[in-house]
């Protein structure tokens, strides 16, 4: 069990520096040698750094490809999002009766990375109902969906995703729609090589992906990010319809890419587990009534070890870290951050085109089988899967939810990396969209943010590179904003290690980086010390950065039965720091940079054990206290307000927001 299990959970096409040096001769290069394989053509970066450094991106990106970003008008595709991500600006929507866009967009800085992850469920039908003297353009679905487009929720979103069907005008077994499905998925693959940077400057990476979007039952969503490491990928991307649960996705990954095309490799990123109604992190067996069946297994969970190595924990629908409303995370003020009022899209009640997820979803599902709106409980967050996992390690030897932590946006605009707070024009999607008109007061739903970013340490900003730093986690989320978080545990860093200027390179020498494995102890008695440091974002001279409260550490441990938590503050802690709601501006005391080394003086080496950190910035206005203030809202003044922005004085609607960053966890696993 155990050769099968290593097997299971080594990377594919797997190789080392030699390796990597012998695929670089093969495809006609000489390239140096790399601690990573190297499986693709190009430059070496003039910019190498042993030590790695922070790379920023966006891995969840929706373009007109994806039927929800298309139903509300969205007409950038691939290339426009890899430009916008590269710093140029980009209309959208609404858009006149000469098709010019009536607003614009821009980030304040490029991102390094981005993956443009449209929904691969209906490429095909997206073309075809796009496209005019395409077979299907003038079918009474996609006249729906160009008219109407509100009822591309229920057309697509009900009838496809709920029901995984599809409709006649695809032709007989759906050739037709598959044949222009193919034709999209090659146009995905080439806006990704085109906005590649193969020079030595390395200044920019695309990653061919598609998101994998599954919806079970009345709504519960599994939604994953396929994302793969270069050029060679399958001859489709696989779509929820086609799919009977997660399990046909690895087959489809170990077969269609590891197996039937030489260099292909890929990750599987799970996103909004606040909105799965607690299936995410249960069986990946579902049976044709959409019920989870059986016990996780040894082999089960090494595969989804396998294929999810990284976790999205923020992005434009909440954030799943923890919801301080359950008892388990009552004590954890923290936790109260971009929570939603309902544990899954069935239970959403609001913000949908075409009326609420709930009615829409009715036309196809009996209404006996809707949900209840309620609050998501604590199966449907990140901290209980990993405490979840240090069961399973200790019962079946292999963690399933070993996951490194990222954010993105999630944006159905096309705009990567579009997560200001300030001047936030909308991401769509299951929020609002704007192709109806100018935007009304609020351009989104009120529980809706701009969401994060994913941030990977890597030697170099190439494809190679960056997948491997996924692979091994060496990642951390943001909400949106850049502080430069570093994570290493190890049993013998000093006290003064943060005065160091050769701090990081001890940082690896003496132990792991986030996303690692503590290596055994050298001696019995001894504990795991910690060194984690984080420097504030300055942001720009438009739009300075917040400084930073306090840096938290959050250990999850196993023993016994019982699955613990502790949470601490080690380094900052509580200060002055306010926002003031009449005009935004930030006041009080910050950190530049905050650094400590932290011992578990209560550690238990009998333990299955993680340890994460949690850096708090100091508070800012939220997107739509921005939006109150430009317009003069006066809450003194209730006959004063402008209409459409009565939240802008309701108790209810949160005014402020700390940024923050999760780094990846480390673990601990005893006689290991």
């Amino acid at each position: 069990m155990a050769a099968l299990l290593l097997a299971l959970t080594a990377p594919a096409n797997a190789q080392g520096p030699t390796a990597a040096g012998d695929a670089a001769a093969a495809a006609g290069r000489d390239y140096p040698a790399r601690p990573y394989a190297v499986t693709e053509t190009r430059a070496p970066c003039a910019d190498f750094t042993a030590q790695r450094r922070p790379f920023f991106g966006d891995t969840h990106v929706h373009t007109a490809w994806s039927f929800d970003a298309s139903s509300q008008d969205t007409r950038n595709k691939p290339p426009q999002a890899y430009e916008f991500a590269k710093g140029a600006r980009m209309g959208i929507q609404p858009y006149d009766d000469q098709d010019q866009a009536q607003r614009s967009v821009g980030i304040d800085r490029p991102l390094d990375f981005t993956a443009v992850t449209d929904h691969s469920e209906f490429f095909g039908e997206m073309r075809m109902c796009m496209t005019p003297g395409m077979k299907g353009y003038w079918h009474p679905v996609c006249i729906a969906h160009r008219w109407f487009p509100g009822l591309s929720f229920a057309t697509f979103g009900a009838y496809g995703m709920a029901g995984k069907k599809r409709w006649g005008f695809c032709g007989e077994g759906n050739s037709d729609c598959f044949a222009a499905a193919n034709s999209t998925w090659r146009d995905i693959q080439q806006a990704a090589e085109q906005a590649y940077d193969r020079s030595s400057d390395c200044s920019f990476t695309s990653f061919v992906g598609y998101e994998w979007t599954a919806n079970v039952g009345a709504g519960q969503n599994l939604h994953h990010n396929v994302i793969f490491r270069n050029e060679h990928v399958p001859d489709r991307a696989l779509s929820w319809i086609e799919t009977p649960s997660q399990v046909q996705l690895w087959d489809y990954l170990e077969q269609e890419c590891v197996r039937d095309k030489p260099g292909c490799d890929a990750v599987a990123i799970p996103h909004n587990s606040n909105l799965s109604a607690g299936l995410m992190f249960e069986t990946a067996r579902i049976t044709t009534d959409s019920v989870p069946t059986g016990a996780v297994t040894a082999q089960e969970a090494a595969r989804r070890a396998r294929w999810n190595p990284l976790a999205e924990i923020v992005q434009h629908k909440g954030a799943s870290e923890c919801d301080s409303r359950t008892a388990t995370w009552a004590g954890d003020e923290f936790c109260n951050f971009e929570l939603l009022d309902y544990d899954s899209f069935g239970g959403k009640s609001s913000g949908t085109p075409g009326g609420s997820s709930m009615q829409v979803i009715a036309l196809f599902v009996d209404r006996d089988e809707l949900p209840v709106t309620r609050l998501p409980e604590q199966s449907n967050f990140l901290r209980y899967a990993l405490k979840k996992g240090l069961q399973q390690q200790a019962e079946l030897g292999v963690n399933s939810f070993k996951y490194g932590l990222i954010g993105s946006t999630d944006t159905h605009i096309a705009a990567p990396g579009l997560v200001m707070e300030r001047n936030f024009p909308g991401h769509g999607g299951a929020g609002k969209g704007s192709g109806d008109g100018t935007p009304a007061a609020f351009p989104d739903d009120l529980e809706y943010g701009p969401g994060g970013l994913a941030v990977l340490y890597a030697e170099e900003n190439t494809r190679d590179s960056l997948f491997a730093a996924m692979q091994r986690r060496e990642a951390y989320a943001t909400s949106g904003s850049r502080p430069v978080l570093r994570f290493f545990g190890g049993w013998d860093y000093p006290d003064d290690l943060c005065g160091a200027s050769d701090q990081v390179a001890r940082g690896y020498a003496g132990g792991v980086p986030m996303g690692g494995d503590l290596p055994p102890a050298h001696a019995p008695g001894v504990k795991p010390r910690f060194l984690v440091s984080a420097a504030y974002d300055p942001g720009t001279g438009e739009y300075p950065g917040a400084q930073l409260q306090r840096i938290q550490l959050v250990k999850g441990w196993y023993r016994d039965g019982e699955l613990q938590e502790q949470v601490m503050d080690i380094a900052g802690g509580a200060n002055d720091a306010g926002v003031d709601l009449n005009t935004c501006e930030r006041h009080g005391a910050g950190h530049r940079q905050l650094c400590t080394v932290w011992e578990d003086r209560d550690f238990d080496p009998a333990a299955q054990a993680f340890y994460y950190t949690r850096v708090l910035e100091n508070p800012s206005c939220r997107w739509n206290q921005y939006r109150c203030v430009a317009a003069g809202v006066s809450c003194d003044n209730a006959a004063g307000i402008p209409a459409g922005m009565e939240a802008c004085c309701a108790a209810g609607t949160p005014k402020t927001i700390q940024e923050r960053a999760w780094s990846s966890p480390i673990w601990y696993t005893p006689g290991q």
